[in-house]
């Protein structure tokens, strides 16, 4: 039986959340050898109406290219983690940018302040998408480290290759530390910033 998961990356407009989502499709695609279909939809706002990335990944032929039932789901903003979460299954992963995400108490959630994190470290907060990334490579294991991080850097524009690197750093460092945190603590599967 064919292994294949559903993806969300939601948010608002100018999060870079379209880039995000062709950035895993890429990393899983081209690096890490799957097959994947990616589909995006927006809100006709450039900045500040809704942004939506799906990306289904599969070992087999994909008969649907829409995800429906997520197996991720990585909420940027309030309403894309309130209009979302329905969709998310059961055993399925929530990470929340918590600068934005208020974490609901029946929606357990890896909340990592990635437009904080983008803020203070590199006083840019449009690099906010690619810390996610980093974290998503921690958090969520069916795309390896090395090709969502070579998806990156293949995407983003030779003047910032560094500025993105440390960005995804920062990321994949911060999923570490809540990964940590959340396994000293018994019996809970996520936990808090």
């Amino acid at each position: 039986m064919a292994e294949q998961y559903e993806i969300r990356l939601a948010g608002l407009g100018g999060q870079g959340l379209i880039l995000a989502g062709i950035i895993v499709a890429e990393a899983a695609g081209i690096y890490d050898g799957k097959i994947v279909a990616q589909t995006q939809a927006y809100g006709a706002a450039a900045r500040g109406g809704f942004s939506r990335s799906d990306v289904v990944i599969s070992d087999e032929e994909i008969n649907y290219p829409k995800a429906s039932e997520l197996d991720l789901l990585l909420a940027m903003s309030q309403d894309a983690c309130d209009e979302n979460y329905q969709y998310l299954k059961p055993e399925g992963i929530l990470i929340i940018d918590s600068t934005y995400v208020s974490q609901n108490a029946d929606a357990p959630a890896y909340a990592i302040p990635f437009t904080r994190i983008a803020r203070e470290k590199f006083s840019r907060e449009n690099v906010a998408n690619i810390v996610a990334l980093g974290a998503m490579s921690q958090i969520f294991p069916h795309i390896s480290e090395s090709a969502m991080e070579k998806a990156v850097l293949r995407r983003v524009p030779k003047q910032f290759v560094e500025l993105n690197k440390k960005a995804f750093q920062a990321g994949v460092e911060a999923a570490q530390a809540k990964i940590k945190k959340s396994s000293s603590r018994a019996g809970k599967r996520y936990d808090e910033v």
